[in-house]
């Protein structure tokens, strides 16, 4: 059965409690951990949540589950609390329902990053702004070097 990536986000929001940008940073000083799964680029250009770490989305199961032998030993107890931070607030859900899917108490922040920065949350400035408005993964392909081929 094929299912639409609008279902599959409403099946993973249904496992989690999603916080709203103040909740978060509450959270946060209250002990939860803020991970922000951006890509290097993204944390560049648009700056950064003080005391987040970041783990990249493509390994971010493995750094987190308890069972991992490449689990980050500096995120302190595996009953922690979880908060899963992306641009917008729609990769964090799918990433916070799969670390809930390993047992963690995990949640995302609501419209992420971006919905964090217009609440006036504290953050790093950018260190490299995007001049382009660009959506990251929507440029061209590279050209095809025939030579190495």
């Amino acid at each position: 059965m094929r299912r639409t990536l609008d279902e599959l986000l409403e099946d993973a929001r249904a496992k989690i409690e999603r916080l709203a940008p103040s909740q978060a940073f509450a959270a946060a000083r209250n002990g939860a951990l803020i991970i922000d799964i951006r890509s290097e680029v993204n944390r560049d250009h648009h700056g950064t949540v003080a005391g987040s770490v970041h783990i990249p989305r493509t390994v971010l199961e493995w750094r987190l589950s308890p069972d991992s032998a490449w689990r980050n030993p500096h995120l302190g107890a595996p009953d922690r609390q979880l908060i899963i931070l992306c641009d917008h607030g729609y990769s964090s859900s799918l990433a916070a329902a799969t670390l809930v899917d390993l047992g963690l108490d995990a949640t995302d922040v609501i419209g992420g990053f971006e919905a964090w920065i217009k609440e006036g949350l504290p953050a790093t400035a950018p260190t490299n702004p995007r001049a382009s408005k660009e959506f990251p993964g929507m440029g061209r392909p590279e050209p095809l070097d025939h030579d190495l081929l």
